[in-house]
């Protein structure tokens, strides 16, 4: 095996490796591994301030007091409408990695966030409208796209049997950005500065991260043009099934992300700092504890893993119905970040099923060896930007919810009763594609792939 080129192909300028072959040991091994990983840091930085410009708004808001004018169900809807948006771009952006290539992506997608901070720079002060603000807060809804492309294209760079491990540290990389953003705002509101400071520190990293993602990442070539692949994912029933599935993990770290300070506001009167030295702690340990997930599920199945990762969901969210109607803060709180630290937990297992099942399928079909590796590389690469961006309407859902329950009984508490239902139904779900196997062995005139795959599901 050679090592792959990564001189410029004819016609598309830029760093292009035209062979990759990362299920080949030897080739991993010697070439392979070293470039995937560099790949991965660099992806990480860039989708990492993506995450923290998405949600820059879930700490912009604590430091919008009664000057601003804005009501607790304004606010609400703000955050909703910006994880509205970054749910719906991580379409195109899945599309955009087979289209311009993951090193050249990263670079537009990183440039691109220099816009919402930018007029969130100009926009932020008292005496600007509702509307401006939810015009300017949608734009930040650009960098949640930034997570689709990435997990495409880091999909590609890795072997089946690392994937976990990878796009767990992709993400929780990418998901530490929202911690991050929360604690730097937390420094500065101690510090008595504007949400201006804020702004101002992230315009020049977003330069650098552009910048690193120029000098230090690739483009695949086997990923080029296999914008088909979409049409393919989308037609498969368990792109949709995983898509509900991610909405219980994903959609809960998001949304979570973007209410847990105003709850913290609205239901228990807490100042803006005094939210902000609390609202940081779940995120982080949600997006640190995510690489863990995926390590589990490369150990025992990812399927395991994310059922029983549901029930203890839903356990920490009947401990947080009860606090919320008790009134008790120190409860709340520790039950909030028990469901921020499952929530990422949850993450790295799902994410770990989706190429485990398009492999599945493939060796259902009779394929094997990289044949196999490369129909599960194509359709589970494409599947992430679609199962993401689903799943990230689940952060929608969750802050209507939050603004509903608020608006009818003064807290939270119905909001997350419906959560515990959703819960139930996930487990449910996983439980019932996934794990349960069949109750006699297949018939004798069902096909030997229709057995296999019947079989194989709940090893993904």
């Amino acid at each position: 095996m050679t090592a792959p080129s990564t001189a410029p192909a004819a016609g598309r300028g830029g760093r292009w490796i035209q062979q990759w072959d990362p299920e080949d040991e030897t080739f991993w091994n010697e070439t392979g591994e070293k470039i995937a990983r560099r790949n991965l840091l660099f992806s990480v930085f860039s989708e990492h301030i993506g995450f923290s410009i998405w949600t820059m708004w879930s700490v912009l808001v604590l430091f919008m007091g009664p000057k601003y004018g804005l009501t607790p169900a304004d606010k609400f809807m703000l955050t909703s409408m910006v994880t509205l948006v970054g749910a719906v771009v991580r379409v195109p952006y899945t599309f955009a990695v087979a289209i311009f290539g993951g090193r050249n992506w990263t670079i537009i997608s990183a440039s691109l966030l220099l816009i919402p901070t930018i007029a969130a720079f100009a926009v932020m002060k008292p005496g600007t409208s509702f509307s401006t603000f939810l015009v300017v807060g949608l734009l930040a809804g650009i960098g949640g796209g930034n997570f689709a492309s990435s997990m495409t294209n880091i999909n590609a760079f890795f072997p089946l049997r690392k994937k976990g491990w990878a796009l767990g540290l992709n993400a929780g990389g990418g998901n530490i950005g929202v911690p991050v953003i929360q604690l730097v705002a937390l420094a500065i509101i101690g510090a008595s500065g504007g949400p201006r400071v804020l702004l101002g520190i992230y315009i020049p990293l977003i330069v650098v991260a552009a910048v690193l993602a120029a000098l230090f990442m690739d483009n695949l070539a086997s990923v080029k043009n296999d914008t088909g692949a979409a049409r393919d994912a989308a037609k498969d029933a368990h792109t949709w099934i995983m898509s509900f599935l991610y909405i219980g993990t994903f959609g809960s770290f998001i949304g979570y992300s973007f209410a847990f300070g105003q709850v913290l506001q609205n239901q228990f009167g807490r100042t803006p700092l005094q939210a902000a030295y609390v609202t940081f702690i779940g995120p982080l340990l949600g997006s640190l504890i995510r690489p863990v997930g995926g390590w589990l599920a490369d150990r025992y199945g990812g399927s395991k893993i994310t059922l029983w990762n549901f029930v203890a969901m839903g356990a920490a969210t009947a401990v947080l119905v009860f606090a919320s109607m008790q009134k008790s803060l120190p409860l709340f709180t520790a039950a909030f970040v028990v469901l921020f630290v499952l929530s990422g937990l949850g993450n790295g297992s799902t994410y770990k099923m989706i190429p485990g099942i398009f492999q599945a399928k493939a060796v259902a079909k009779g394929l094997q060896g990289e044949e196999a590796a490369a129909y599960g590389r194509r359709l589970s690469g494409a599947s992430m930007g679609l199962i993401g961006a689903v799943g990230a309407l689940g952060g929608v859902g969750i802050n209507l919810a939050f603004r509903q329950s608020f608006l009818s009984y003064g807290s939270g508490t119905g909001a997350f009763v419906a959560f515990l239902a959703f819960y139930a139904a996930a487990f449910a779900v996983t439980w019932a594609v996934y794990l349960r196997r069949p109750a006699v062995q297949p018939q004798a005139n069902a096909s030997t792939s229709e057995a296999n795959q019947q079989l194989s599901y709940a090893e993904v």
